[in-house]
């Protein structure tokens, strides 16, 4: 009987954890000033997918974050008006609700605050302003209804942050829970790894040293410490001009003023939004739910499979005077490469 009984809580269990979307995932934080509302989430859906927010018409939000690419674009780097490229990889929006900055430097501390910034940069969105989008949307009666239902407000009301509050609204339904490794964690059903993933796990945890920057916690996993790390990527772009950057920091210049091109100001990470040395080159840590569906990887977007990126790390990543201390060489069998692989590709799950 008792076997039984045992049996049956553990499939109670597992049918519960099948059943939870949000399996692996701590609550959702909503801004008290921004509560969920179905319409207000239909509504930012709409914004989201948009393409008149743009200079030629041709660029929504969703351009870069593409539902059936785990809300990435599947390109090295970000691509915007007229086919111009960006400097960085176009990170997934699943379960950025949870992250407590938002862009790989981390400039925007809300997705309200992160949703204002596409929409003036030349290259994505290309608008000289954001009342360009308010006007857009003040002309259009369905719109109109739209933000009279949710906001109640008649369409010269409307503002920007009416419009970003929407977007965001809508970018916290999407989230990424419940995958084979949550129900094997935290569902307790030990039947759905494979013995490879299994193995992964157990190096995730110690010899691969992931768990340090990838963080795992008893009731939850979202895979991200929120915060910057110099990996060794990328940096040799800097090479050229970095001493003498350093010289003019030190002398107590802007930065913002030294010479540089797109992408080595790009290259500098962090230190483009707290200006302090030891911040060049980080970038913040990425989650890795879905990561099996986001290629290709790192900021730059150079690396395109989980072997490359496993090999970065195995070798202690390309050593600069400012890579983190956490990264060093992990000395990698091929079957334990494998077996990691194996592992992140079950933190893939469906999204909604």
């Amino acid at each position: 009987m008792r076997f039984f009984l045992t049996l049956l809580v553990g499939l109670t269990l597992s049918a519960a954890a099948v059943a939870d979307q949000n399996l692996g995932l701590p609550a959702l934080p909503v801004p008290i000033d921004n509560p969920q509302t179905d319409a207000k989430i239909a509504l930012g859906k709409h914004l989201f997918n948009d393409k008149r927010f743009s200079a030629d018409g041709s660029v929504s939000c969703a351009s870069c974050h593409h539902a059936d690419k785990a809300f990435t674009d599947g390109r090295p780097l970000a691509q915007g008006l007229n086919g111009q490229t960006g400097t960085r990889n176009a990170p997934t929006v699943l379960n950025a609700a949870f992250f407590e900055t938002l862009f790989l430097d981390g400039r925007a501390n809300s997705l309200e605050a992160q949703a204002l910034g596409p929409f003036i940069n030349p290259i994505e969105h290309g608008l000289n302003n954001h009342q360009a989008i308010v006007d857009t949307i003040q002309k259009d009666a369905q719109y109109g209804q739209q933000f009279q239902k949710v906001f109640a407000l008649q369409p010269q009301q409307i503002t920007i942050n009416h419009v970003t509050q929407a977007i965001a609204s809508y970018e916290r339904t999407l989230i990424a829970g419940n995958s084979p490794f949550d129900r094997y964690l935290f569902g307790r059903d030990h039947t759905v790894l494979s013995k490879s993933a299994e193995r992964g796990l157990g190096l995730f945890k110690r010899k691969g040293n992931c768990l340090v920057c990838h963080e795992i916690s008893w009731n939850n996993a979202l895979f991200t410490d929120n915060r910057f790390y110099n990996v060794g990527v990328g940096f040799k772009r800097l090479a050229p001009v970095l001493d003498a950057l350093i010289a003019a920091v030190n002398q107590g210049k802007n930065p913002d003023d030294f010479p540089l091109t797109d992408t080595q100001r790009s290259e500098l990470g962090r230190f483009n939004v707290t200006k302090v040395l030891t911040d060049v080159g980080k970038f913040k840590t990425p989650t890795l739910r879905n990561i099996s569906l986001t290629a290709p990887y790192m900021h730059d977007g150079s690396m395109k499979t989980l072997e490359e990126v496993i090999e970065h790390y195995d070798k202690g990543g390309d050593k600069n005077q400012f890579i983190d201390k956490e990264i060093f060489p992990l000395h990698l069998t091929q079957q334990e490469k494998a077996d990691l692989v194996a592992f992140m590709k079950a933190l893939t799950s469906g999204g909604r």
